[in-house]
């Protein structure tokens, strides 16, 4: 599968499963408030830009890092 089919799949798997994602993305960039992860709801775009904002990385690292967390969540037995 190429990288763009994958990145597509994780949008896709952080809005659907976002209140179950939501506490992994809180755990790996603590800086994020509540607020702005309420405002997020599991929009993609809008969650790599606050990343961008508080952490002053790259869009592309950003994208790397979350979709590895997606991934790696999603691919989890549900507890």
């Amino acid at each position: 599968m190429v990288y763009e089919e994958v990145h597509k799949m994780n949008k896709d798997i952080l809005a659907g499963k976002w209140k179950q994602l939501r506490g992994a993305v809180k755990a790996k960039w603590g800086k994020l408030t509540d607020d702005e992860l309420n405002k997020v709801e599991g929009n993609y775009e809008m969650l790599v830009g606050k990343i961008q904002e508080k952490y002053g990385t790259t869009r592309e690292q950003v994208e790397r890092e979350l979709d590895a967390l997606v991934a790696k969540e999603s691919a989890q037995k549900p507890r």
